[in-house]
């Protein structure tokens, strides 16, 4: 991060604003001519410092009405149990995101689902027979209060 200037920070934080800036746009925006902001941006993309480009599709638009955060709990704890579990909710369209977490759970799930049927299959028919779990427990999400944001850039 040490090798970021001012520019680079500034590049960033206009991209995760919006990832569709065109660069005649964004070298306006940070204050550079195209050619060099061009260069910039390949070298933040070749630094690894943009993974990738994507859109954030809209929940309500596409019918998933609920969000849950699941705490997932194993009773044997042995890496190849955790491995085959972490390969499988990688192949969960539904699953958002996985952490693996210190305390009392051993996962984190956040799973969108259409309804509290659909939630509820999910639950019963996929996520209680995934490899390793034994106990599961949720929070449904009542209003989000701040979606998914930009990272900070320091």
């Amino acid at each position: 991060m040490s090798d970021l200037d001012k520019t680079d920070r500034a590049i960033l934080a206009a991209l995760q604003s919006d990832g569709r800036m065109s660069n005649a746009k964004l070298a306006e925006t940070v204050g550079l001519s195209e050619t060099p902001c061009a260069r910039r941006l390949k070298r933040l993309e070749n630094d690894g410092y943009i993974e990738r480009y994507r859109a954030m599709l809209s929940r309500s638009a596409l019918g998933l009405g609920v969000v849950a955060f699941i705490y997932v709990r194993f009773a044997v704890h042995d890496r190849a149990t955790a491995n085959r579990f972490e390969r499988e909710v990688q192949a969960i369209p539904r699953i958002l995101s996985c952490h693996n977490v210190s305390g009392s759970a051993d996962y984190i799930l956040q799973v969108v689902a259409r309804d509290l049927d659909d939630y509820g299959s999910f639950m019963r028919d996929e996520l209680r027979s995934l490899p390793g779990v034994t106990s599961v427990e949720s929070s449904l999400s009542l209003r989000e209060v701040k979606p998914y944001a930009a990272l900070p850039v320091p």
